[in-house]
């Protein structure tokens, strides 16, 4: 695996175990609906449409939302893909039942698995903590298309500042998480994010919930 750009290690270096033992009730259950306006079923619904059979998570968070989210069949084939092997543990340890694989490896470098394809990729809360504007964020993309099936969806949600309506509790946490290096979205509009989706997936469907944007993209350029 590549050495991990630092700025991409600050993204994610957050989340140690004690962390992430506060990650549910902290963004599932307060940050979402009450300062980024954006209610956690909303995100989850994302995952009970467009999840399939083989899914692979990417920024895996807890594995809340693989947890909760209904399968079309009882067994996926369900792939972990993060930088932070705290967050890959729980999330593998969460899901236990399904048998996940993980694999380490940071988005913004060139992705190499030996795997089959999979047919949903999803990237829930990555994009908002990797450095850069959305069109270096928009190599992610780039080095996950190898990894999707070719009729396959990718889909999400991310944080931004421009073009979604913020509360001022929303600017002032995100200002903070700017700083310390958890956020890295300053520079992250709808309009880019638009852009770098339409110009590799002939099928883009975006929409803003409070200053959430969540996406879904497929049939690859």
């Amino acid at each position: 695996m590549a050495t991990p750009n630092l700025s991409t290690h600050a993204g994610q270096a957050i989340y140690a175990p004690g962390t992430l033992a506060l990650y549910d009730l902290v963004v599932l259950r307060l940050s979402n609906p009450l300062i980024w306006r954006c209610p956690t079923r909303r995100i989850l619904s994302l995952y009970d449409q467009n999840a399939t059979d083989s899914h692979l998570d990417v920024g895996v968070g807890t594995g809340w939302y693989l947890d909760r989210c209904r399968f079309p069949v009882p067994q996926p084939r369900i792939g972990l893909l993060d930088l932070n092997p705290d967050s890959l543990a729980a999330a593998s340890h969460r899901i236990a039942r399904y048998r996940p694989q993980t694999f380490r490896a940071d988005v913004l470098e060139p992705v190499s698995l030996p795997v089959t394809p999979f047919r949903s990729i999803s990237l829930t809360y990555l994009l908002h903590c990797l450095p850069g504007d959305m069109a270096r964020k928009a190599a992610v993309f780039d080095h996950l298309a190898p990894l999707l099936w070719s009729g396959g969806v990718m889909f999400g949600a991310t944080l931004l500042s421009e073009g979604v309506e913020r509360s001022g509790p929303a600017k002032a946490l995100m200002r903070v998480y700017n700083r310390k290096g958890i956020f890295s979205n300053e520079a992250d509009t709808l309009g880019g994010l638009r852009r770098i989706l339409e110009r590799r997936f002939r099928q883009v469907e975006l929409n803003v919930v409070g200053c959430a944007a969540l996406f879904v993209a497929r049939d690859l350029r």
